[in-house]
């Protein structure tokens, strides 16, 4: 069964770091772009970045830019979210996501077929 399992969410101070991790059940999972989005209570879910795990090459929101970092780790079949400066606004559910026709970037959550359940971000100011 195809799997995304996140992790690494926690409570942080505001102006700390935190890094998510995805994990991918299958190696097929490396001819996808691989999204993170997030949803804060109230709000739709929306799009903070993506990676083409073929070539690496990135996109992320301008509300993310310059302080989050999106990477992946081919031998641990990984997609991390480095997440710095955090802020209180950063606090939701963070998901993983796949989207398997990879041709270009994508912010919308129904061009992704492969979701994760998610883990809790939590910034204090």
């Amino acid at each position: 069964q195809v799997q995304l399992v996140e992790s690494g969410g926690r409570l942080v101070q505001a102006g700390g770091s935190l890094r998510l991790s995805c994990t991918a059940s299958e190696r097929t999972f490396r001819s996808y772009i691989m999204g993170w989005f997030r949803q804060a209570p109230g709000k739709e879910r929306e799009f903070v970045a993506a990676v083409k795990w073929s070539s690496g090459t990135t996109y992320y929101s301008d509300s993310v830019k310059g302080r989050f970092t999106i990477s992946r780790d081919n031998a641990k079949n990984t997609v991390y979210l480095q997440m710095n400066s955090l802020k209180p606004e950063d606090t939701a559910v963070y998901y993983c996501a796949a989207d398997v026709t990879a041709w270009s970037f994508k912010v919308e959550t129904s061009e992704y077929a492969y979701w994760g359940q998610g883990t809790q971000v939590t910034v204090s100011s």
